[in-house]
């Protein structure tokens, strides 16, 4: 061994982003556990490297005992004594070995061992890196994939599995592609650090909203919940902190720019904006859009509601292959039931109302128009109803 064998291992340290002290404790135990088992087996062994000049030194290592029980680890006080007149009984002895003992079969055991130790290093780094990162957003780059359509990624000091059902439907992955993964897991196991990353996820998308929309950003409006189904649709509720703040605008932006932002990284994933609200009811009718439905009833101990949904609506609240009605029910929690109704909704009812409470201006203002246009053709026009004409 030797001063560029050390410099050797230090170099190494750096490039793996190894604690150098740790590495040098490692190789060191490594060593023993090699002369242990090949030199001298049954013995206690101590190695020390020097980490300036890489000389190594091997001892053994004998406790003082009255009567010997086993020689490879004991030695008797007489014979101490011989070699050390303050010697005592339980105290330990120090006997240098020769290096040259030190065979091939125990320098190749040793490579082994320590190359395992460098292994085990850079598992525990990794694992230390992104142990406490797990639902953080980054930037990796894909590296390869599997024939069972596992894509793994390079995450700067490690790699991440992305499973089939954590990634986006249709999406393709090339080597050296960049994009933004939610790290969903870190694990440590027998072969090292597991790490689990997503696009699938629906934390994606709601860090993909607070980059592309300030009032996200600053919590002046908040998302409630979101329901993904990755690639194909989301619903998102949001509520707004101050009340001169529409939160769906700000969500939208000047012709859809801002949430364009968004879907344009999740491979144009169709995003709905709704309002959240504290009542069931409401927010269940809001998840059900673009269906207008009609009554609700709610059944707030086993969350489930009967939604009541006339004829011309029932395709567009239960969506292409039930996707809009399952996507309200991640949204608001609860089971919902919707029951066809040859009968108007409440909504369509109320909307009715309004316009026939608008029918009497509007025949006064037929009639008002009818008198001024009578000055202009000479004629005397008198108060009628509408469904009577005016007499000269």
């Amino acid at each position: 061994m030797n001063k560029e064998f050390i410099d050797a291992l230090n170099q190494l340290a750096n490039e793996r982003n190894i604690d150098k002290e740790q590495l040098l404790a490692d190789f060191e135990d490594s060593l023993r556990q090699a002369y242990e088992s090949k030199v001298e087996p049954g013995k206690q062994i101590e190695v020390e490297v020097n980490p300036d000049t890489g000389e190594i030194e091997v001892l053994v290592i004998k406790r003082v005992v009255e009567q010997v029980e086993d020689p490879n680890l004991d030695i008797a006080l007489e014979e101490a004594l011989k070699l050390d007149p303050d010697v005592e009984v339980g105290m330990e002895m120090v006997f240098p070995v020769d290096s040259e003992r030190f065979t091939r079969i125990a320098v190749q055991t040793t490579k082994q061992v320590i190359t395992q130790k460098i292994r085990e290093a850079e598992r525990n780094t990794v694992y230390n890196e992104y142990k406490d990162r797990a639902g953080d957003v980054i930037t990796a780059v894909v590296s390869r994939q599997d024939n069972k359509r596992n894509v793994f990624v390079d995450l700067g000091r490690g790699e991440a599995i992305m499973p089939p059902k954590e990634q986006i439907p249709g999406e393709r992955y090339m080597v050296g592609m960049r994009l933004k993964v939610y790290l969903a897991k870190v694990e440590l196991g027998s072969r090292g650090p597991s790490i689990l990353v997503s696009r699938a996820a629906p934390e994606l998308l709601q860090y993909l909203m607070r980059q592309e929309i300030p009032e996200v950003a600053d919590e002046t409006v908040e998302i409630k919940a979101i329901a993904r189904e990755a690639g194909q649709r989301s619903k998102v509720a949001v509520t707004s902190r101050n009340s001169n703040v529409d939160p769906i605008g700000a969500c939208i932006g000047h012709r859809g720019s801002r949430i364009q932002a968004v879907t344009g990284e999740l491979q144009r994933e169709r995003v709905d904006i709704i309002m959240w609200d504290s009542s069931p009811r409401e927010f269940i009718r809001n998840a059900l859009s673009p269906a207008k439905v009609g009554n609700i009833e709610v059944d707030n101990d086993n969350h489930k509601v009967r939604v009541m949904v006339g004829n011309d609506q029932l395709s567009l609240a239960i969506g292409k292959g039930g996707q809009n009605v399952r996507l309200a029910a991640k949204l608001t929690g609860y089971t919902i039931d919707l029951v066809a109704s040859e009968t108007i909704s409440d909504l369509d009812a109320a909307l009715q109302a309004a316009a026939s409470r608008q029918e009497p201006s509007v025949a006064a203002s037929s009639s008002k128009r009818a008198a001024f246009e009578a000055l202009f053709a000479g004629t005397t026009v008198t108060s009628a109803s509408p469904e009577e004409p005016a007499k000269e």
